[in-house]
């Protein structure tokens, strides 16, 4: 790595759905695109709410009640863009400080008016400090991002 290379993951999927359908399947069902395996809480997940506002939160509900709020809504802009903090370090636990933490945008693209593009960079994984790449490795695998945009893709043929 280069002193000029900034970490980043690129991820994008071509759906067949409007552009502000796209977006709203996106953020009002986060909690099916996410995998209830990708799970901080001591107790299974009963739910994973996206509040949908600048100052919002992401967080998993776990059956017993407690709460893990795991990334914050930092851009809001529907039915265009979404803009997230990735509250969550190298050892995968919540990270406090938000100058220790990456930031995850979503970008809607209408190719046609029944066609959307979704463009996913999760960018300055570098922040998370010492260990950062084990950050950028889980997200970029198979099971990271790439998944979370195979179960949005299958909830938009759902949706339909």
């Amino acid at each position: 790595m280069t002193g000029t290379t900034v970490p980043t993951v690129h991820r994008q999927i071509v759906v067949e759905a409007p552009l502000e359908r796209a977006f709203t399947v996106f953020t009002e069902r986060f909690g099916d695109v996410k995998p209830p395996e990708h799970n901080l809480l001591g107790a299974a997940i009963a739910e994973t709410v996206f509040e949908p506002r600048v100052g919002g939160h992401i967080y998993d509900r776990a059956v017993d009640g407690t709460v893990c709020r795991w990334a914050r809504v930092l851009v809001y802009e529907p039915p265009n863009r979404v803009v997230f903090s990735w509250d969550i370090d190298p050892q995968w636990q919540i990270e406090t400080d938000p100058d220790r933490t990456s930031e995850v945008e979503v970008r809607f693209l209408a190719e046609t008016p029944h066609r959307t593009r979704v463009e996913l960079e999760h960018r300055h994984l570098d922040r998370h400090g010492p260990g950062w790449q084990s950050v950028s490795d889980g997200v970029g695998h198979d099971e990271g991002w790439p998944l979370y945009l195979a179960r949005y893709a299958a909830l938009i043929g759902q949706a339909g």
